[in-house]
């Protein structure tokens, strides 16, 4: 598919944690909850590529099953998708299927979000996620792409290792 209109929420570029449109990303994982999944966030590079690296071993062991890359959405800039259909990552990893989740103003429960799957591969690879095929989880509320509050690359839900690299992350619009 190719996208009309991209906003580049995080190109990689600042060669640090940070996005460069404001907010930093850091790991989180289910340890927050009692879980035993452990998980590293690192800056990389893959095929010459900078990347926001994202690894290691997903336990469903003591009720967890979780590691995450998560962005706090700070900047009302960042805030408001509302002009736009959807998110465009670029991702390398390992074969494995991982989530984005999404969070919005109004959840206050940690768990709360609206989710979509992608499967990874050792190449890089685009891929649009619509708003409309984002589900809601453990909420009753409907996503409102004008009220974002966080972004989550997340390996989740089954014991496995994560290995997954994020080059770049945008709202785009279609033509």
């Amino acid at each position: 598919m190719a996208a009309e209109s991209v906003f580049t929420i995080d190109d990689r570029s600042s060669g640090d944690y940070s996005t460069g449109t404001g907010g930093s990303w850091r790991l989180v994982t289910d340890g927050v909850m009692g879980g035993v999944s452990a998980g590293e966030l690192s800056v990389d590079e893959i095929n010459k590529r900078p990347c926001l690296r994202l690894r290691g071993m997903v336990s469903t062991d003591n009720n967890g099953g979780f590691i995450q890359a998560a962005l706090d959405l700070k900047e009302d800039l960042l805030r408001d998708a509302s002009a736009y259909e959807g998110i465009v990552i670029d991702v390398y990893g390992n074969d494995e299927s991982y989530n984005l989740h999404l969070r919005q103003d109004g959840l206050w429960l940690p768990w709360q979000s609206f989710r979509a799957s992608f499967t990874s591969s050792p190449q890089w690879q685009t891929h649009y996620l619509p708003f409309a095929d984002f589900t809601a989880y453990k909420t009753s509320a409907k996503l409102k792409p004008g009220r974002l509050t966080r972004i989550g690359l997340i390996a989740i839900g089954r014991d496995f290792a994560a290995d997954l690299c994020l080059g770049k992350i945008g709202y785009y619009r279609s033509p």
